[in-house]
């Protein structure tokens, strides 16, 4: 099964100032959304492979959408995070088969890295939600200053038959961040955690 695509969103958001300080160099977060068919809309089924195929092709486009909205190489991407809202006719496995199983692999690919984890967040909901992308550095789970997230949102996504699977990328972490923990020169990038 390939996926049905009916539009692909692309967000870059840029912050130059945080509580009346600059922020040198900016922090810039780019989401990838694409609205695709859900298949399985509206019936139960047991096998959800194809959806987890799906999710393969997805971290690959969106993956490179995303960094390309930087501008930058992946290799230079600080964090990552994925999300999924499915329609009213979905179920949150539909969700979970296009995030979990198979979207890292070519994500990390396009990062030329990613020990950690991709944080995730799923959810089901109508048109125009707001979906909360969770962030945290694609090498180490530790470095605290990138603890983040980014909302999206796309007026008429996804209706009850779609689900809506973003992909965000970061160049740094939060505006001014001090709140301790590892430091981004401190990474091993061995295990994912520091």
């Amino acid at each position: 099964m390939t996926v049905i695509i009916r539009k692909i969103v692309t967000v870059v958001e840029e912050t130059l100032m945080e509580m009346g300080k600059g922020v040198s160099p900016p922090v810039r977060r780019a989401a990838a959304i694409a609205v695709i068919e859900n298949p399985f809309a509206g019936r139960y089924v047991d096998d959800l492979s194809p959806l987890i195929a799906i999710g393969e092709e997805l971290g690959e486009l969106l993956a490179k959408r995303a960094v390309a909205a930087l501008g930058i190489d992946g290799a230079k991407v600080h964090s990552y995070g994925k999300a999924a809202a499915v329609g009213e006719n979905g179920e949150l496995e539909h969700a979970a088969a296009i995030l979990h199983p198979k979207m890292g692999t070519p994500v990390r690919k396009a990062l030329g890295k990613g020990a950690a984890l991709i944080p995730s967040s799923k959810k089901r909901s109508g048109p125009g939600t707001t979906l909360d992308i969770p962030l945290g550095h694609k090498d180490a789970a530790f470095v605290r200053s990138h603890f983040d997230g980014m909302e999206v949102q796309i007026n008429d996504a996804p209706r009850a038959n779609e689900i809506m699977v973003a992909l965000a990328v970061t160049d740094g972490g939060r505006p001014l961040p001090r709140v301790g923990g590892l430091t981004v020169g401190e990474i091993k990038g061995e295990d994912g955690l520091r």
